[in-house]
């Protein structure tokens, strides 16, 4: 990367994993967290609900993580719950739990991929609950309420615009310093966005972005940004290569 400045977007806590890997390659991770994870404690009818289910479905590894101290420490998957997860990361998330993971895409790491699974064709009359963040998509339970299964949420942890001067970030793009950006969610590209505001806006659409999904590549579009790059997965080995095309010129003529 000879010393190119990448903007790395992912929570404080999550981002030194791909930071490694940008400077292994020669590359500067510029941090700038745009998303701040804070767990939530969930009513106790949810839990209750959660451990008597028959499906369990996390939706990233935030889910898994912030699972475990809602429900005291030790996940209720013991109980016959079979534990399904919307992609790797969160698949190997919930085995480094203890948990042995019954369904996750073999493909596309989406909720439209996990409802493509042989799986989740035949839950007509069981009970899944969905592990998550506050709020988020409803794609995953609208598919599996269309195919009659009782649907409820957990939701164990919130996600929130964090109170980040960004007058350093400002200064990186007008002095033209920033040579890809990074970016791992929807709202994680609209918290930037709405962070910069103003001036400092024209000069981010103009920088290299890499995107871990399609969906977000749609917003990153409808945000105005000129290069992007979409990596085929989520996880940071995946950002990394991807960023690394990008920064060769491959993809320099538009999104993939």
């Amino acid at each position: 990367m000879n010393g190119a400045r990448i903007l790395v977007t992912r929570p404080a806590a999550q981002a030194e994993n791909l930071c490694g890997l940008i400077e292994s390659r020669g590359g500067v991770p510029v941090r700038f967290p745009t998303l701040e994870i804070a767990a939530r404690q969930p009513e106790a009818q949810a839990l209750r609900n959660a451990e008597t289910s028959d499906w369990l479905i996390f939706t990233s590894s935030n889910a898994v993580d912030f699972a475990i101290p809602a429900f005291g420490g030790k996940m209720p998957g013991w109980r016959g719950a079979r534990v399904a997860a919307v992609g790797a990361a969160t698949a190997d998330a919930l085995r480094r739990a203890g948990c042995s993971v019954d369904c996750v895409p073999a493909g596309e790491f989406s909720s439209e991929g996990l409802l493509a699974e042989a799986a989740m064709q035949q839950v007509a009359g069981l009970r899944c609950t969905i592990v998550r963040g506050v709020g988020g998509r409803e794609k995953l339970a609208d598919g599996l309420r269309a195919r009659g299964a009782e649907v409820a949420y957990l939701e164990v942890y919130s996600r929130n615009r964090p109170a980040a001067d960004a007058g350093g970030l400002r200064a990186e793009l007008q002095q033209k310093r920033l040579a890809a950006v990074t970016v791992t969610s929807v709202e994680a590209l609209q918290n930037l966005v709405a962070m910069l505001d103003g001036e400092a806006i024209e000069p981010l659409r103009q920088v290299g972005l890499v995107v871990a999904s399609d969906r977000i590549g749609q917003c990153a579009e409808q945000l105005g940004f000129e290069r992007m790059a979409i990596s085929p997965q989520a996880t940071d080995a995946a950002i990394l290569e991807t960023l690394t095309t990008l920064l060769n010129g491959e993809n320099s003529g538009g999104s993939n």
